[in-house]
C-alpha cells in the first residue's frame, strides 16, 4: 500500500498525538519531526522510530522526500510554515486556529488556492463517530428542517495562565471548535451572533482580558437558531453534548463515559462520569481525521475540513468577541466589513 510521507512541526500535546497515530496507521510514513525542544524526545518511543529529529523546521519544509507537513506548533508560527510548505508544493494539515489575525488567514487561503495543495484544518470533532452519525441523520431529514441546534462544550479545568496569554481568547481557542461543529451540523451559514459572558471561575481570565463562561446565540441564514454554552471548568469531566431539534423530532449525542454501567438501589442511581478531557473523548476522532487527510492526497479526494472552514470559524470567533465587548447582537457581515473581507 502506498503511504503518505509526512513531517511534523511541533510536538507538544497535539503534535505527539498525531505522531503516535501516524506511526500506528498503515497510511503514513513518519519521516521527520521538528520541535524547539527536540531533545525531550530522545528517550521516548518517537526518538527511536522517526528517522529525522531536528530543531530546524526548514529541514522538514525543504525535504523532497516529504509529501505533507503537519503544523502543530504555536499559532503565531502557522502562517509562515503554511506559506513555506505551499511554496515547496507540500500538502498541509494545520491545527486550529490557522492564525490569530484574520487578514493572515485570508492571505493563506489565497496562497493555498493558487498552489492547489491539499489543506486540512484540525477540526477533529467532525470526525467523531457520534457527531458524524448525527450529521448524517440531519442530512437524511430524520428530524426535518432543524429549528434549534444546541452545543454544550465545557472543559474539566482551566488551562495554565501562560496558555491563556497566547491563546487568542476563549472564542478563538475553545469555542472555535463549536463554531465549526454547528456549521457542520446545520449545513447553514451564521448571519448574527449574540453573546453573554462572565468570569466565575478564576481571576486569571479577567486579568488577561478573557472570559471563562459564555452563552452564545446564533441566527442562521434560514432563520433557525443555534445555542452554544461554554465553561472552562466542569468539575465532573469533559462535557460534550449536542442536540438538533427539528420539525420532526430530536437528535441527541450525550457524553462518552468510561463505562455504561449504571447501578440503581433504593438509595441512589450511580453512573460513570464523562471522560476527563479531549485526549480521551476524541481519541478515535484524532486517528480518523489524519487518516482522512491521507486519503484526500493518496486518493485525490476533497478534505472535509478545509481552510475555508477555518477562516469562517475565525470570523465567527471575531463576531462573538465583538458582541461580548459591545454587549449587543452583531451581524457577521458587519465584522467582515470591519476587516474589509467579503461576506461568506
Amino acid at each position: 500500500m502506498q503511504k503518505l510521507k509526512i513531517g511534523i512541526i511541533g510536538v507538544g500535546r497535539i503534535g505527539k498525538i498525531h505522531a503516535y497515530n501516524a506511526l500506528h496507521s498503515n497510511k503514513f510514513e513518519l519521516r521527520a519531526i521538528s520541535d524547539v525542544s527536540i531533545g525531550q524526545l530522545d528517550h521516548s518511543s518517537l526518538g527511536g522510530s522517526v528517522p529525522i529529529m531536528t530543531n530546524e523546521p526548514e529541514k522538514i519544509l525543504t525535504d523532497r522526500e516529504i509529501d505533507a507537513i503537519f503544523i502543530c506548533s504555536s499559532t503565531d508560527t502557522h502562517v509562515d510554515y503554511i506559506k513555506k510548505a505551499a511554496s515547496e508544493g507540500k500538502h498541509v494539515f494545520c491545527e486550529k486556529p490557522i492564525s490569530l489575525h484574520i487578514h493572515d488567514t485570508y492571505e493563506v487561503l489565497d496562497i493555498v488556492k493558487k498552489t492547489n495543495i491539499k489543506f486540512q484544518v484540525g477540526f477533529n470533532r467532525r470526525y467523531d463517530k457520534h457527531f458524524k452519525k448525527a450529521y448524517e441523520s440531519v442530512r437524511k431529514g430524520v428530524v426535518g428542517n432543524p429549528h434549534i441546534i444546541k452545543i454544550t462544550s465545557r472543559d474539566p479545568e482551566p488551562p495554565p495562565e501562560q496558555y491563556i496569554k497566547q491563546s487568542g481568547g476563549m472564542f478563538m481557542d475553545m469555542t472555535i471548535h463549536d463554531f465549526d461543529l454547528i456549521r457542520y451540523l446545520s449545513g447553514r451559514e451564521v448571519e448574527e451572533v449574540s453573546v453573554k459572558t462572565a468570569n466565575l471561575i478564576s481571576p486569571i481570565f479577567h486579568k488577561n482580558k478573557d472570559v471563562d463562561t459564555a452563552v452564545i446565540t446564533l441566527i442562521f441564514d434560514d432563520g433557525s437558531l443555534g445555542v452554544i454554552d461554554n465553561s472552562r471548568q466542569a468539575v465532573y469531566g469533559y462535557d460534550q453534548r449536542i442536540e438538533v431539534f427539528g420539525e420532526k423530532g430530536l437528535i441527541k449525542v450525550e457524553n462518552e463515559k468510561e463505562t455504561n454501567l449504571e447501578v440503581s438501589t433504593k438509595d441512589s442511581v450511580v453512573v460513570a462520569q464523562p471522560n476527563y478531557f479531549f485526549l480521551d473523548r476524541y481519541y478515535d476522532a484524532y486517528q480518523s481525521e489524519i487518516d482522512a487527510f491521507a486519503d484526500s492526497i493518496l486518493l485525490n479526494k476533497s478534505t472535509l475540513t478545509q481552510l475555508d472552514d477555518g477562516l469562517k470559524a475565525e470570523i465567527l470567533a471575531l463576531t462573538a468577541k465583538k458582541s461580548a465587548q459591545e454587549e449587543r447582537s452583531v451581524k457577521v457581515n458587519e465584522v467582515c466589513a470591519d476587516y474589509g473581507l467579503p461576506y461568506f
